[in-house]
C-alpha cells in the first residue's frame, strides 16, 4: 500500500513529530497527545490516487456528503453570466480526504477569492457568505465553476492552479484545511446523474454524462 500525502501536510506532520520526539520522554501524557494528533493530520491530508473514467463524464471536485442538488443562482464572482446554472454542493467532513480535483478538462479563465464569514459549511448559505474561493474552467465553449468554500473550522483554502492553465479531468486544484465545502456549478442543460444525501469521491464518482443527454434529446426529436 502506497501511503501519500499532500505538501500542504508536510510542515504539519514534521512540525510535531519533532515536538514529540522532543517532549514524550520528559511528559509521557502530552507526548501520547502528540501521538493522536501526529495520526489525525497524517490522515486528514491522506492523498490517495483515484482511478479517472476516461470517457465524457463530469466527476465529482470533493470528496463528501451531497447536501443540495438543484438550480441555483451563480456566486456574485460570476454574475456575469446570464445562463442557468445547477449547483451540486459537497460538504466535507474532517474525515473526508480534503483534496480538491478538476471535474472536467478544461482552461482555467478565472480565479476570484472573496473573503467573508466562516459559518458552518453545512448551511446553504455558506455559498454566498463564507470566505470562498472560485474557480472558472472554460470546457467546449462553455463555463464550469468550482468553488472552493471555508467553514466553521476550515480557515485556509489553497488553491493550487493558474488562470489560463490547461489542466485534465482528475487532476488536483488545490486543498481545504480543516473541515470544508465544494460547489461545482453546471451549465443547467446537463443532466445530473447523483442526488441529495449521497456519498461521492473525487476523481471518480459520476456527476454528469452529456453524452447521455445528448442521445436522449435526438432520440426524442426523431
Amino acid at each position: 500500500m502506497q501511503f501519500k500525502f499532500h505538501t500542504e501536510g508536510w510542515t504539519y506532520i514534521v512540525s510535531v513529530l519533532i515536538l514529540t520526539i522532543i517532549i514524550i520522554p520528559f511528559f509521557n501524557i502530552l507526548g501520547i497527545f502528540l501521538i493522536i494528533l501526529l495520526i489525525f493530520i497524517l490522515f486528514f491530508f491522506r492523498d490517495p490516487n483515484r482511478c479517472v473514467p476516461n470517457d465524457n463524464f463530469i466527476i465529482s471536485p470533493a470528496d463528501g456528503l451531497i447536501s443540495y442538488v438543484g438550480e441555483s443562482k451563480l456566486p456574485i464572482e460570476a454574475s456575469d453570466t446570464k445562463i442557468p446554472y445547477n449547483r451540486i454542493s459537497i460538504f466535507l467532513s474532517i474525515f473526508d480526504v480534503h483534496v480538491n480535483r478538476m471535474p472536467i478538462s478544461g482552461k482555467i479563465k478565472k480565479i476570484n477569492y472573496h473573503y467573508g464569514k466562516f459559518i458552518n459549511a453545512s448551511y446553504d448559505k455558506s455559498s454566498e457568505e463564507n470566505e470562498r474561493n472560485v474557480i472558472s474552467i472554460e470546457h467546449d465553449n462553455k463555463i464550469f465553476y468550482v468553488v472552493q468554500i471555508a467553514g466553521l473550522i476550515a480557515r485556509r483554502i489553497v488553491c493550487q492552479v493558474d488562470v489560463n492553465q490547461e489542466l485534465n479531468k482528475g487532476d488536483r486544484i488545490g486543498i481545504i484545511k480543516f473541515g470544508s465545502r465544494v460547489d461545482l456549478y453546471l451549465p443547467k442543460e446537463y443532466n445530473i446523474l447523483v442526488s441529495k444525501g449521497q456519498k461521492v469521491i473525487a476523481g471518480e464518482t459520476i456527476i454528469s454524462n452529456p453524452e447521455l443527454l445528448d442521445k436522449i434529446t435526438n432520440t426524442i426529436i426523431k
